[in-house]
């Protein structure tokens, strides 16, 4: 998951922005797991203590927001590597701590997508010396198509604000 941000971090707040929305589904999945009726009742493991994460996946969503209004379009600070690599590692922890890792899949859905287009991008064209995408990870696919970057990012975000409420579902 540290990867998958990483290399989802080639935008003016894409990382950041999909990172918030991550972070509020698992404040709230925390929650939740660390409340005995609440787990009773949805069926899912409770996890003495987790309530506490829900706290610190709130401030991450809250430093994320203070973090965005200067990384969004045109950028005046850059996360880098140093910061991406440390939400999806945070992110994939916390998805691992409430025992929830396969809901981190869903919920950081654009994260896998990008890094799953380098993948692929790489592998067949190692095998075939041909481009599945005109540039990858899949962000810049959308740019050399001719979308502005700020559309990217926004709809990007939808994507993962619809795939976190879709983990709710799966919950």
């Amino acid at each position: 998951m540290s990867n998958a941000v990483n290399l989802t971090d080639g935008l003016d707040g894409l990382a950041i922005g999909c990172g918030i929305i991550a972070g509020i589904a698992f404040a709230v999945i925390s929650y939740v797991s660390g409340r005995v009726d609440f787990s009773d009742y949805l069926r899912i493991p409770y996890v003495p203590g987790s309530g506490e994460l829900s706290v610190f996946c709130a401030a991450l969503a809250g430093g994320g927001l203070g973090f965005l209004w200067y990384n969004s379009f045109p950028a005046q600070v850059f996360m880098g590597d140093t910061g991406s690599l440390a939400l999806g590692g945070v992110l994939g922890l916390v998805s691992i701590m409430v025992k929830q890792e396969v809901l981190m899949i869903v919920v950081g859905g654009i994260f896998i997508a990008e890094a799953v287009s380098v993948l692929m991008q790489v592998s067949f064209y190692k095998m075939t010396k041909k481009r599945i995408f005109r540039c990858a990870p899949l962000h810049h696919h959308f740019q050399f198509k001719g979308w502005h970057e700020s559309k990217v990012t926004i709809r990007f975000w939808v994507i993962t604000a619809l795939l976190a409420v879709g983990s709710f579902m799966l919950l």
